[in-house]
C-alpha cells in the first residue's frame, strides 16, 4: 500500500502567449503520496484537475533532461525530485529561468543547443582511420569524469547570472562540453576548440560564480571545467 503524505500546495507558473494575458500563477491543491516525484504531481494535476497544463518530459528517469524546471527557486529535474525531500508542503514551480518562455513550464532552448554546436561536440580525427577502436586508458578516462555525463538539461547554463545578460557567452553547458572534447586524449582539435571558448563571450567571462555547480542534477562541476580551460587556453597562447 501506498503511504499518504498530506495535501501540497502547488503554485505553478502560467503563461500562453496565443492566448496573451500577464504572466500568474495558479495554485492547486493535491493529495501526495511518498515516492511521487514532483513530475507524478505535475502529471496528476494535469489528468485530474488542469489538462491545459504544460511541461516537458519523456524518460522519468533522470537521463533525457527534458523535465528541467525551478522547483522553489532551484533548477533541478522534476522526475529526479521527490516531493518528501522539499521542505513544507507549498511547491512553487517555475521555469528555467534564462529562457524564452514557450507555453507555461516549457521554454525554448534554441540559444542553448546553439552555444552547445559552437564548441564542435563532436570527435575529430585526422589521423588516418584505425582498424579497431581507439584505445582510452583509466587515466586517460578520468580526465574527462567531471563532463562526460552531461545530458544536456540546460539546468547550469540556465542558472548563470552572464548568460542572463549576454546570450551569446558560451555559458556553462558548452564549455563543459568544450572540456570534455579537449581533455579527451582520442580527440585531434584541441587547438581550435581552445581558440573558439578563448574569448570574451567563451571562458573569460565565467564570474566563479558557482551557480552552475549547485543546479547540476547530475553533480557535474562546470565551474572546474571552465577554470581547466583557462589554464589551458593560457597554454597555447604562451
Amino acid at each position: 500500500m501506498t503511504e499518504p503524505l498530506g495535501r501540497y500546495t502547488f503554485r505553478i507558473f502560467r503563461f500562453d502567449p496565443e492566448r496573451g494575458g500577464r504572466p500568474r500563477y495558479d495554485t492547486f491543491n493535491l493529495d501526495v503520496e511518498k515516492g511521487m516525484t514532483v513530475l507524478d504531481c505535475l502529471q496528476s494535476i494535469k489528468d485530474a484537475i488542469d489538462p491545459t497544463l504544460t511541461f516537458r518530459r519523456s524518460c522519468r528517469s533522470a537521463i533525457c533532461g527534458s523535465c528541467a524546471m525551478n522547483i522553489n527557486g532551484k533548477n533541478d529535474l522534476a522526475c529526479h525530485l521527490q516531493a518528501a525531500r522539499l521542505p513544507g508542503r507549498t511547491v512553487t514551480v517555475n521555469p528555467l529561468p534564462g529562457y524564452p518562455v514557450v507555453r507555461d513550464l516549457v521554454v525554448e532552448m534554441e540559444e542553448f543547443y546553439r552555444s552547445i554546436r559552437r564548441v564542435m561536440p563532436w570527435f575529430v580525427r585526422r589521423s588516418p582511420r584505425p582498424d579497431r577502436e581507439i584505445p582510452q586508458s583509466p587515466e586517460e578516462r578520468g580526465r574527462i569524469d567531471l563532463a562526460v555525463n552531461c545530458i544536456l538539461c540546460g539546468s547550469c547554463t540556465s542558472s548563470c547570472p552572464s548568460f542572463w545578460f549576454n546570450t551569446e557567452y558560451l555559458a556553462p553547458g558548452a564549455l563543459l562540453k568544450a572540456f570534455r572534447f579537449v581533455f579527451d586524449s582520442r580527440d585531434e582539435a584541441k587547438r581550435e576548440r581552445l581558440a573558439l571558448v578563448d574569448g570574451r563571450n567563451g571562458v573569460w567571462r565565467c564570474r566563479t560564480i558557482f551557480h552552475c555547480e549547485e543546479a547540476c542534477p547530475k553533480l557535474l562541476r562546470p565551474n572546474e571545467a571552465i577554470a581547466a580551460l583557462k589554464r589551458e587556453a593560457l597554454k597555447e597562447s604562451v
